[in-house]
């Protein structure tokens, strides 16, 4: 019973949102309250959500003082030279810059966290989307699928986690899989190439001089994640054409996204202050203090000499200060990027509902146990290749730590049984991040949505089929070459 019900919860939470019905945070928190209930145990909600609330609540600390840093550093211009850098590489090529975004997303990714890689490539490419009239799924797709592949990195997480609960090391895990991931990460880009191709026969390719003089038309993608299922009747799921504002209006929906502070790089209406030279938050004067504050938060991070959470709140309250000397002017930029922060980090607290829920109720545990004991008795020498193919759904449907640590051990344990080398099984384990990386379960996906202005279920519906895919190469390039 447990176990359908799991399953109905998450079969639930993504229709309704895909649907629009619900707004993704009413949905994390209603649907899981319902169906604590229809298991018996209403009484024990408030301990399963203060339990969620509990694990997730330095993460959503991390994502707020991450947004209010990099939503100063887009402010005072560290990002302007990246953007037009790229911009001139592109040269407003819509096939260019979607190439762009995977590799951007990729490199940015070395850092090892999902967060940190979203804000800093929806800064640099958010503008240019919004300029060439490209569909801002394409950018959340992408940059989730490349940042997906780049999570297997042996600090990002899932290498990690799969050493620790199979006790093996994790460059045992990694350094074989990086053929594998390596031909993941080439089917990332030429995927954005395919998507690309697309874009440049829907928009066209401007000149360098056209892209930056172009007239900003009305928004076609939805209002920022959160701010609710109903305003946004035209949206882009598919790289398609949008409909106009105007459009759009007579349908009943909005003509126009929620807009942010000019200042704040790419939420006003044009979607381009990034690179709009005159900004009163513009400090050029202090552009190197700020990329070595960057530089140094980013090495400091990777070597782990302070929890993140810590370091983005000095690292914010450092930047604010020597910025932005004045309160005022501290307390401008803080409600400049307001939004951004009540969305995201009000959505990591209601997924902390349905994880809370999920775990507390035993649901998460019986759906597990349910798929390995489906597992027919002659797939047991077949257990990589099982296991990489659980890894797609049970990475979407349940957190990194409830698969590595609470499914895992049972797979590598039939696989031994098998005569399959539990170092094959964690391998094979880790091929299902680039769909991970887009799970209602993952905080940094908000991340991505909310600064992009994409309503998650459209960008549920674009990239589920194109990350399976990339999961399903990745798993075929492992077997192909002996490595699963």
């Amino acid at each position: 019973m447990l176990t359908i019900l799991g399953f109905a919860m998450i079969a639930t939470f993504l229709v309704l949102i895909m649907m629009k019905k619900m707004s993704p945070i009413a949905a994390l928190v209603l649907i899981p309250a319902l169906f604590c209930v229809f298991v018996g145990k209403g009484a024990h909600l408030g301990d399963y959500v203060i339990d969620g609330v509990s694990s997730l609540a330095p993460t959503a600390a991390m994502l707020m003082f991450a947004i209010v840093y990099f939503g100063v550093m887009i402010d005072v211009g560290l990002f302007d030279p990246i953007v037009r850098a790229i911009l001139k590489f592109c040269k407003a090529d819509p096939m260019r810059v979607v190439v762009g975004t995977a590799l951007l997303a990729a490199i940015v990714s070395l850092d090892g966290d999902g967060s940190t890689t979203f804000m800093i490539t929806v800064s640099a490419m958010y503008p240019l989307y919004k300029r060439l009239k490209m569909s801002l799924v394409v950018m959340t797709g992408v940059a989730a699928m490349a940042n997906g592949v780049m999570n297997t990195l042996p600090w990002g997480g899932p290498t990690a986690r799969a050493a620790t609960a199979l006790k093996v090391d994790a460059t045992d895990i990694f350094v074989p899989m990086i053929p594998a991931l390596a031909v993941g990460l080439v089917a990332v880009v030429v995927l954005a190439y395919v998507l690309g191709l697309r874009e440049r026969r829907r928009v066209g390719t401007l000149t360098l001089d056209e892209a930056l003089v172009r007239e900003p038309e009305p928004e076609t993608e939805t209002v920022l994640v959160g701010a609710g299922a109903g305003t946004g009747a035209g949206t882009v799921s598919d790289g398609s054409v949008g409909r106009s504002g105007a459009a759009r209006g007579a349908a009943g929906g909005s003509g126009e996204a929620a807009d942010g502070d000019a200042g704040s790089g790419g939420a006003s209406g044009d979607g381009f202050q990034g690179l709009d030279p005159n900004r009163p938050t513009l400090r050029p004067k202090l552009y190197w203090f700020n990329a070595l504050l960057t530089v140094a938060l980013l090495t400091a991070m990777i070597m782990e000499l302070l929890p993140i959470p810590v370091l983005f709140l000095l690292g914010a309250a450092l930047a604010l200060t020597v910025n932005f000397p004045h309160i005022p002017d501290q307390k401008a930029r803080i409600a400049a990027h307001a939004d951004n922060v009540l969305n995201v980090s009000g959505m990591v607290f209601a997924a902390a509902v349905f994880t809370g829920v999920l775990t507390g109720t035993g649901m998460v545990d019986h759906m597990a146990n349910w798929l390995v004991d489906t597992i027919p008795d002659g797939m047991g020498p077949q257990m990589g290749l099982v296991t990489g193919l659980l890894s797609l759904p049970l990475t979407y449907f349940m957190s990194n730590d409830g698969f590595y640590f609470g499914v895992l051990p049972v797979l590598a344990e039939a696989g031994q049984a098998h005569g399959v080398s539990t170092l094959e099984i964690a391998r094979a384990s880790i091929v299902g991040q680039p769909l991970h990386m887009s799970s209602p379960l993952v905080p940094a996906v908000y991340v991505l949505v909310g600064m992009a202005k994409v309503e998650f279920g459209d960008h549920t519906r674009f990239v589920v089929k194109w990350a399976v895919l990339t999961s399903l190469v990745i798993l075929a390039a492992g077997i192909l070459f002996g490595i699963i």
